[in-house]
């Protein structure tokens, strides 16, 4: 397939760019594939729609404040996005600037925080300091990472609002923004109904907004991300299948979580970085059903949901909802896949 299949045009007025004042209130758009079906929803009916028995997992990362402003030692202006931290010294970023710093330039960052460029890495730059832990730093002196499409300046309720209630391991530069609708009192009453609540971590990074190049998504290489399935959940995940109830997924970062896990053909607990790139033909073997945002055009998040979903359907579900006013991206709607198109082979174990 080619990457213009998944291409579509989107009213800029449609891109939500602040969260609504409640989490709950967002619409949801709910979509069943194995009968083509979809219909206009609120999201707190997700609690309707999850069984007694089915299993939903979350992705817990919290985001970092991972950009910073500054200026090379020459006067020449730096934006830093990071894109993981490797340890209390050193961290990989993505950095603007008119010319790109070359080993051993030195930085003040957000007039407070003096690092140095030792070493470039494909397209991401090594920083290391002195002052103390990154993510303290961070903490103090960085700037929530809100996405490009959002076109304003972060605020004080950003720092709140663009985590998940959820969230409790730091490392993420984007929200897992499926999980934003979830409030306590909702996962409370998931609970009470006897659904099952798991999490794993996947820290997303600023690759996820990284275009695919060329037309042909087959050519495309994913960026790898951070990855931690335990075996707590390899365990409900098994439990659940054997009750016949659905795994959901809560997000596509858990989507490619779970999947990265099951590589191997059985699912196990997993460690480690993953690129696992899911597109049209790819055999879901843990996932059943999927909670998720409205995806950017011609974005391998959009290419996973319509290998989910089938991409007719959601190209129908999208113009739907471009034309009830939906609003898109990180702080928009959701959209509740219930069933995935094809349930592929159910033999996964741990």
């Amino acid at each position: 397939m080619q990457l213009s299949d998944f291409d579509y045009q989107l009213p800029e007025e449609l891109i939500a760019q602040a969260p609504l004042p409640e989490r709950r209130a967002s619409r949801m758009l709910l979509l069943d594939p194995r009968n083509e079906h979809y219909s206009d929803r609120q999201f707190a009916d997700i609690v309707d729609l999850v069984d007694a028995g089915d299993l939903l997992v979350f992705n817990d990362t919290l985001v970092i404040p991972a950009r910073l402003y500054g200026k090379k030692a020459s006067g020449g202006g730096v934006e830093v996005m990071v894109e993981r931290v490797l340890d209390d010294a050193t961290l990989l970023a993505h950095i603007r600037a008119s010319k790109s710093p070359k080993p051993g330039t030195e930085l003040l960052l957000e007039g407070a925080i003096e690092c140095v460029m030792q070493r470039r890495t494909g397209d991401l730059f090594v920083l290391r300091q002195r002052q103390g832990r990154w993510l303290d730093l961070l903490e103090q002196h960085g700037h929530v990472p809100l996405p490009p499409y959002i076109r304003r300046a972060d605020n004080v309720s950003d720092r709140g609002r663009y985590q998940t209630v959820f969230g409790s391991k730091p490392g993420a530069v984007a929200a897992p923004t499926a999980g934003l609708h979830f409030d306590q009192e909702i996962l409370q009453q998931l609970r009470e109904k006897g659904a099952g609540l798991a999490q794993v971590t996947l820290h997303v990074g600023a690759g996820t907004f990284q275009p695919v190049r060329g037309d042909d998504i087959d050519s495309h290489v994913m960026h790898a991300e951070l990855i931690d399935v335990p075996r707590s959940v390899c365990d409900a995940i098994e439990s659940t299948r054997a009750n016949g109830k659905r795994v959901i997924a809560v997000g596509t970062t858990v989507v490619r979580s779970l999947e990265s896990a099951v590589g191997s053909g059985r699912l196990r607990p997993f460690r480690g970085e993953s690129s696992l790139f899911i597109k049209p033909g790819y055999n879901f073997r843990v996932v059943d059903a999927l909670l998720t945002n409205f995806h950017l055009p011609r974005s391998t998040l959009l290419i996973l949901v319509s290998a989910f979903a089938g991409g007719g359907l959601i190209r129908r579900a999208y113009a739907h909802a471009i034309g009830q006013r939906y609003r898109f991206f990180s702080y928009g709607d959701a959209m509740f896949i219930a069933n995935r198109a094809t349930r592929g082979d159910d033999a996964v174990h741990s």
